[in-house]
């Protein structure tokens, strides 16, 4: 009788027991339960590429991977990333993380680095394994890559690009004319469209023949602060052969290095072109018709270039004594014959 009596009142201190930790600790079992499972990881399709460091001839992307894992314990996780080439389809570069093991309901961020070669475009395959075992792919593509600017030609300031075609980055004027050599004063305007002021960059002019590519002056200026959002103007001289018509190329250079280039006309040359299927005119346009800064005489302002032509008829006899002539001819040949 007792041991039945000991063996219910067992019994019942263990059901009781059973609800009191059920009611204490509901989640004691499941989340038991829950560590028993295998984890179900996810690869997110929405990976995000940006440029890391730029260099001359390389690019370093960083890639933001982002895992969803679903369940219980995911043991030996690892991401491979592989770089290959759009256009020939080579491996460019590999990467492989090693995560170890990953439990509950979580997102995971995974950050990867490749250096490629700076240009083209890349496919890049994301991989994820567990064990050794590729358990989910993915793929993602970047294109452009060549349009990536190195750091150390990156500047704010820009040569001003006017809404109107009409006004080139380098304006000109006639400063002097002496003989065939004429003096202009170039005009650049450079904006600064970054958020800090900018310094230590210098401007470099030049001025080739736009037949011959010959450079017939070149010289270099510096460029002052340019503020934040604020637009300057730099001034050069040049003295080049009147009468030639030339390109102007403007570089700004900073620490030895070409950050940005432009170029614009200068018509000095008297001629112009005719249309299509013509020969070209000579005009009345001389330089020192547009100098400035300087007085000019009248005697000099009234001088023009004049064309010569060549005279049609030449020096002789005329058509009516050719033929009196050889009238007279034949009549004493006849004579002479009878």
């Amino acid at each position: 009788m007792n041991r039945h009596r000991i063996l219910i009142s067992g019994g019942l201190f263990m059901i009781l027991f059973i609800f009191v930790s059920a009611a204490v600790l509901p989640g004691a079992i499941a989340e038991r339960d829950s560590d028993i499972r295998e984890g179900v990881i996810r690869l997110n399709q929405d990976v995000a590429v940006e440029p890391l460091t730029v260099n001359g001839q390389s690019v370093t992307l960083s890639l933001d991977i982002r895992l969803s894992h679903r369940g219980g314990a995911s043991e030996n996780i690892s991401v491979e990333v592989r770089a290959i080439d759009a256009d020939s389809n080579l491996l460019r570069n590999t990467e492989r993380l090693f995560l170890g093991s990953i439990r509950g309901d979580q997102e995971v961020p995974v950050r990867a680095n490749l250096t490629v070669p700076r240009e083209g475009q890349y496919r890049f395959d994301v991989r994820i394994y567990k064990s050794g075992q590729r358990i989910e792919n993915g793929a993602t593509t970047v294109s452009g890559v060549s349009a990536l600017t190195p750091a150390y030609a990156e500047s704010t300031v820009r040569f001003e690009q006017f809404e109107t075609a009409a006004i080139p980055p380098i304006t000109y004027r006639i400063a002097n004319v002496t003989g065939n050599q004429v003096r202009i004063t170039t005009t650049t305007y450079l904006t600064n469209t970054g958020d800090t002021a900018t310094d230590e960059i210098q401007l470099r002019i030049m001025a080739r023949q736009a037949d011959s590519n010959i450079v017939a002056d070149q010289t270099t200026a510096t460029v002052g602060t340019v503020r934040s959002g604020r637009t300057t103007e730099v001034n050069a001289t040049l003295e080049l052969p009147d009468e030639y018509n030339y390109m102007l190329d403007a570089m700004l250079i900073r620490d030895s290095v070409i950050l940005e280039t432009t170029s614009a006309t200068a018509e000095l040359a008297p001629t112009e072109p005719l249309p299509a299927n013509s020969t070209r005119e000579q005009i009345d346009i001389q330089a020192s018709e547009f100098e400035t800064g300087a007085e000019t005489s009248e005697e000099a302002r009234g001088e023009t270039a004049e064309l010569t032509e060549s005279e049609t008829s030449q020096p002789g006899f005329g058509v009516g004594i050719g033929l009196l002539t050889l009238f007279i001819t034949i009549i004493v040949w006849r004579r002479t014959n009878e």
